[in-house]
């Protein structure tokens, strides 16, 4: 009869532990501008090798990926790609030179030159990941989409890649694909295999997957064995100082209008067509009032167009504009070359930083929570001296948008902190230690040597 074991012992001896393959270095080796949780991170990440930064807005994923690349080169004398989102890349080329450090902007292959080099996601095809010792992925959310080209083209191109860090806002905890096509890029497990270990399937979508009621925390404990969630650095144990923001103020702008409110999708995008003239009128009153910085996001082309002719100065920018316009306008804004900046979430929602201004307006709201909360991070953030003023602009037609925003901000706060609790004494324990991580095998059963093995010695 076989021995019977515990089930917990059961469950501890399937716990899979992503294994370190990187670099130990000093950490008073890397920059001195950065933080101290900034630089025990990337300490972290190199150790790793292959690791996710999974940080709130503002917490310098930038500054910590640079410093991160930059040690894969120097360790390896290899070169480094660093792919981000449209706008992006110059804004990294920019902090890579505060940090000392020279960031190569490329349009392809040809433009790599040692070191350290970064290009748009678009631009992927133009080059040769084998070629490349290390990889970041900037804004890495863009795996999110699990049956997308682009999260194929990234997984495939960078699957021999030694060295490679995705960074990030912090996903929501119930994104199980969002965490699978991240461990699956990094070539920790794939995605189906991640589902089968830690999920069971709820039905007919193929979307809803729930963890297993022994494996919650395993399943975190996996997670914290290869990325880093946190929220703000006192997640892990640092004082947040200067991460204490400011002052966030939502302010909702409702017009009166004729008309039932909307019940359905359809007919609130009808509300919003029939409205665009009273919703711009509106917000043109509020910006025209006013001399500082000011953002303005709309969801219509429509909206776009006539908020840049009756807003004087205003600069339009659209998603068929080219990028070179696209990135030049976002350097323009940010430099204060323009006051006021009119376009999309989709456009400039992720990534950049323009702590400079502290007024925006929604003109335009859809239900997508994430582009609503990334846009207003693009100036509430770690930088942001000033109480910032955000003003949803919607008419008594729209129905509930600004309220479902409101709701799902909420639901998102307190996912992210049951995700943060089951993984900050295990990520912090990790980060703050210095010695190179191993799997440790710990056999359970004693092995019985089959007798056709045994020596004849020791058979006597």
């Amino acid at each position: 009869m076989s021995q019977m074991i515990d089930y917990s012992e059961f469950i501890q001896e399937k716990r899979f532990i992503h294994p370190s393959t990187g670099l130990t270095l000093d950490r008073a080796e890397l920059n001195p501008g950065l933080f101290d949780f900034q630089k025990d991170l990337v300490h972290w990440a190199l150790r790793r090798g292959r690791a996710a930064v999974f940080a709130g807005t503002g917490l310098g994923k930038s500054r910590m990926q640079i410093e991160w690349a930059q040690q894969v080169h120097l360790h390896t004398g290899g070169d480094v790609l660093l792919l981000a989102p449209l706008a992006v890349a110059a804004q990294t080329v920019r902090e890579g030179a505060e940090m000392g450090y020279t960031i190569h902007l490329c349009r392809s292959q040809d433009d790599v030159q040692p070191g350290l080099n970064i290009t748009n996601y678009e631009m992927l095809h133009k080059f040769e990941p084998i070629l490349f010792e290390g990889v970041v992925l900037d804004e890495s959310s863009i795996l999110k989409s699990f049956t997308g080209k682009v999260r194929t083209d990234l997984i495939e191109s960078f699957s021999y890649t030694p060295y490679r860090l995705a960074c990030t806002a912090t996903p929501a905890p119930n994104d199980y694909m969002e965490l699978g096509n991240h461990a699956e890029f990094l070539g920790v497990m794939s995605r189906s295999e991640m589902l089968s270990m830690y999920f069971v399937h709820d039905g007919g979508d193929t979307s809803k997957w729930r963890l297993k009621g022994h494996a919650e925390a395993v399943f975190w404990e996996w997670v914290a064995s290869w990325g880093v969630v946190l929220e703000k650095p006192s997640d892990l144990g640092y004082e947040d100082g200067a991460y204490i923001l400011p002052p966030l103020t939502i302010n909702d702008q409702v017009i009166e209008v004729e008309g039932d409110p909307a019940k359905t999708l359809s007919e609130r995008q009808k509300a919003r067509r029939d409205t665009i003239h009273d919703r711009v009128a509106a917000c043109a009153d509020l910006v025209n009032g006013s001399d500082k910085p000011f953002l303005v996001w709309c969801d219509l082309n429509a909206e776009s167009e006539l908020l840049t002719a009756a807003i004087p100065g205003a600069i339009e920018v659209k998603g068929s504009d080219k990028p070179a316009h696209k990135e030049q306008a976002a350097i323009d804004f940010r430099e204060g070359r323009i006051r006021v900046l009119v376009t999309k979430p989709m456009i400039y929602g992720w990534g950049l930083n323009w702590q400079h201004c502290a007024d925006m307006a929604f003109v335009g709201l859809s239900d997508s929570f994430e582009q609503v909360f990334q846009a207003i991070r693009r100036c509430y953030r770690f930088g942001q001296t000033e109480p910032v003023n955000v003003h949803m602009i919607t008419s008594s037609r729209e129905g509930a948008t600004a309220d479902n925003i409101r709701r799902k901000e909420e639901d998102f706060r307190k996912m992210v902190a049951e995700m943060v609790k089951y993984t900050q004494k295990i990520t912090s324990a990790s980060i703050r230690a210095t010695e190179r991580q191993v799997t440790v095998y710990q056999p359970a059963r004693p092995m019985t040597i089959p007798r056709w093995l045994r020596s004849e010695t020791l058979a006597g």
